[in-house]
């Protein structure tokens, strides 16, 4: 059977989300949340307690805001008055921060050999810098083929160079270690470094 608002509960309800409509598909919304009781949050991030979910509606429609259901497990469910325009845009900025914190973890390989270049070594650097400065660690490793192995300092000494080369934005994730014929380190991005790189005058 179709619903039928009257003019007044049409004005009551302006600009909010019908009863068929949800947040990002994920949390109930008005007439959508069934519980009885729910424990209701303002739009000020006030809390009012435990009340009627008709009486909480009520609040909400008032306002001419919604009545989000933000934590479902909970007894009583809790649920916040406030515009889920707005309360989506919250979800998507948060959802995108968790996708950089991921992007963050990921690790980029920088290889050399035990005797290289000046010219390999700032070209490989430049990469380098420009892995930590999106936010992602590097492995840099030195690899050692048949006897080179008896030339580990040589490649130490590189190592330590590539984390001088870096100190001013990175730090040291992983020290200096061997990996079977490989040297390796990794520096991971250093935030406070950055910020205070950022403030430094040029």
């Amino acid at each position: 059977m179709k619903k039928v608002i009257s003019s007044n509960s049409a004005a009551g309800l302006r600009g909010r989300v019908p009863e068929s409509a949800s947040v990002a598909g994920k949390n109930k919304i008005n007439e959508q949340i069934s519980t009885k009781e729910v424990r209701v949050i303002d739009s000020l991030g006030v809390m009012l307690g435990i009340m009627p979910t008709s009486q909480a509606l009520a609040m909400a429609e008032e306002k001419e805001m919604d009545l989000i259901e933000i934590s479902p497990n909970a007894n009583p469910p809790v649920v916040k008055i406030m515009d889920s325009g707005k309360y989506q845009y919250e979800l998507q900025k948060k959802e995108k921060h968790a996708r950089k914190q991921q992007q963050q973890q990921q690790m980029k390989e920088i290889r050399f050999k035990w005797r290289t270049a000046t010219h390999d070594f700032n070209f490989k650097m430049r990469h380098a810098r420009d892995f930590i400065a999106e936010g992602n660690k590097v492995k840099a490793t030195v690899m050692f083929r048949g006897r080179e192995i008896t030339h580990q300092e040589v490649g130490h000494e590189l190592l330590v160079k590539f984390v001088a080369a870096l100190e001013d934005i990175a730090k040291v994730d992983q020290q200096i270690h061997s990996e079977g014929k490989m040297l390796s380190v990794v520096m991971a991005p250093d935030k406070l470094k950055k910020t205070k790189s950022d403030k430094d005058p040029e």
